[in-house]
């Protein structure tokens, strides 16, 4: 295991993604920020405060459950958990940026894009994101990220917020390791053929 974010330095990005919103976008003006769900929101709510205490404007916020979006969703979870999708600003004409704390395969944003166009056809969609870690199997990329880490497919980048989690960090989690499984199914195949074999001879 290994910290790649610390509170600090997680308020510190998070405060480069807001000025950088407000540069592209000439202040925030026309702006509404929607966090995908379940940290993405959080991060989102922390977003449009800071852009409150920088530009004295409160921005519209709002979040995305994307579990039923997904294409890879049998993949995911045998019994997902669909949250509630909180939308209730109207988001056409709006310059909408996209929330998330990692970017991976880009499958989720892909989701929630398809989402989003259900409330209405917003002017454009821009993505902020905590950390992206590559590894892309869609093209899509942020417009805004907090930290680039390349990692591994045997590797894990999990995000706490002390919302949720009671604390601010960004860990590097090697994933667990499947082989034990895998020889325990061979072992049971190889026993299976012996005794075919066996009651074949009698």
């Amino acid at each position: 295991m290994k910290t790649i974010m610390k509170q600090a330095e997680i308020h510190r990005a998070l405060l480069r993604i807001i000025h950088e919103i407000i540069e592209k976008n000439e202040g925030s003006k026309n702006l509404a920020l929607i966090g995908i769900k379940r940290r993405g929101d959080f991060i989102a709510q922390r977003l449009a405060r800071l852009i409150k205490e920088h530009e004295g404007r409160a921005v519209p916020i709002g979040a995305l459950d994307i579990t039923l979006y997904r294409d890879d969703l049998q993949l995911v979870s045998e019994t997902p958990i669909i949250e509630s999708t909180d939308i209730t600003f109207d988001i056409n004409r709006k310059t909408i940026v996209l929330v998330d704390d990692v970017l991976y395969t880009g499958r989720t944003i892909r989701a929630a894009m398809e989402e989003l166009f259900n409330f209405g056809r917003p002017k454009a969609i821009m993505l902020a994101v905590l950390v992206d870690r590559g590894l892309r199997e869609l093209p899509i990329q942020a417009d805004f990220v907090g930290k680039y880490t390349p990692t591994g497919r045997d590797e894990i980048v999990d995000v706490h917020i002390h919302e949720i989690d009671g604390e601010d960090c960004v860990l590097l989690l090697n994933a667990p390791r499947t082989k034990r499984k895998i020889k325990k199914q061979r072992v049971k195949k190889v026993g299976s053929k012996k005794r075919l074999r066996v009651r074949r001879r009698r």
